[in-house]
């Protein structure tokens, strides 16, 4: 899918993990041949090409496979387009803007991005690149952004229709700390409202907070377009209903 926003990176120290971890199974790989030892040359080789293989993937997963995923799950929502979205963790707005572009366009609709804007989870993280991004994607008239942790979310109880999140609660350091933020979710979408949380990590967990504190979720997989490098870094959705 096309999109004229910019939405960066996702942890970008990894990819130059990546890059670095190719560049010296190369090196490697050479020296072993110039050498004639066979071991180095194998070892190299393998590094590169798994390094280089698994930084491909990642890319394609962060520009362009986690879009194509969420285009989708929003689309099998079947929104009316009059909903109050709020996207806990929104950075760049990659998911928020898809959100917003599914709302009516006569004010009835809103998509609420909250963020810290950490450049360590998102490359170029920042209110005011997500605010171009909503131009770009001609939603702005459909979006607020507030600066908040997910785990004090200044929003009222029952505010929300739905509540999205993707690849952000698994940066909060600590379970107990990441429950807060479950709770935080629970406790703004309204009875009949729907929540939506991809992540890398502890969606078991986020399910059991969720349904602790009366959203019921169940995870399931997302498929090889939301892997980050290969199958033992895949996201999976949580997704749930709070009881009306």
């Amino acid at each position: 899918m096309t999109r004229k926003g910019h939405f960066g990176v996702d942890a970008p120290p990894i990819v130059i993990g990546f890059a670095a971890a190719t560049a010296a199974g190369l090196v490697a790989f050479v020296i072993g041949q110039a050498l004639g030892i066979a071991w180095l040359s194998v070892a190299g080789a393998w590094t590169a090409g798994f390094a280089g293989v698994s930084g491909g993937w990642y890319l394609y997963t962060t520009l362009r496979g986690k879009h194509a995923v969420w285009a989708r799950l929003l689309d099998e929502l079947g929104l009316r387009g009059d909903e109050t979205v709020v996207d806990v963790g929104c950075g760049r707005g990659a998911v928020l803007l898809l959100a917003a572009a599914r709302l009516n366009k006569n004010g009835r609709g809103k998509a609420i991005g909250v963020d810290i804007w950490a450049v360590r989870d998102q490359s170029g993280n920042a209110e005011a690149a997500t605010r171009d991004n909503a131009q770009r994607e001609g939603v702005s008239d459909r979006v607020e952004l507030v600066t908040a942790d997910m785990r004090e979310l200044p929003l009222a109880d029952a505010s929300a229709d739905l509540v999205v999140s993707s690849l952000a609660i698994h940066n909060v350091r600590g379970a107990d700390e990441r429950a807060k933020a479950l709770r935080e979710i629970a406790r703004i979408v309204k009875p009949g409202g729907r929540v939506l949380v991809v992540d890398i990590n502890f969606t078991g967990a986020y399910a059991a907070e969720l349904a602790a504190h009366g959203v019921p979720a169940r995870v399931h997989p997302l498929g090889p377009r939301f892997w980050f490098g290969g199958p033992h870094v895949a996201a999976r959705a949580v997704v749930g209903t709070k009881p009306a």
